[in-house]
């Protein structure tokens, strides 16, 4: 069992930049592959950013990539998502999730999610 708590979450202006942090306890963290979702209201869940406990590779929504980047600390059991230039349409409740598989389309664990709301 992996518990998976976020934070970091927030109220920011367009243009500026959100660190989230999702910590995990339980086995052995660097032996998970991690991952970011997003929801927005009325909206499905949508995958953001992963990175593979196996060789530390990195994947992103096509729609993302040049603004966030995902990063883990396997010494603090933690995985981060810098998220730069937001936008109001990335405001979303932002899941931390993991799962034992490398490169996993399906995830196990997950956190209770942080909100993070850009304004105009």
């Amino acid at each position: 069992q992996v518990q998976l708590v976020e934070s970091g979450g927030g109220l920011v202006q367009t243009g500026e930049s959100l660190r989230l942090s999702c910590a995990a306890s339980g086995r052995t963290f660097s032996s998970y592959s991690m991952g970011w979702f997003r929801q927005a209201p009325g909206k499905e869940r949508e995958f953001v950013a992963g990175i593979s406990w196996s060789d530390g590779s990195t994947y992103y929504a096509d729609s993302l990539k040049g603004r966030f980047t995902i990063s883990r600390d396997n010494a603090k059991n933690t995985v981060y998502l810098q998220m730069n230039s937001l936008k109001p349409e990335d405001s979303a409740v932002y899941y931390c999730a993991a799962d034992s598989r490398p490169y996993p389309v399906e995830y196990n664990y997950w956190g209770q999610g942080t909100q993070v709301t850009v304004s105009s």
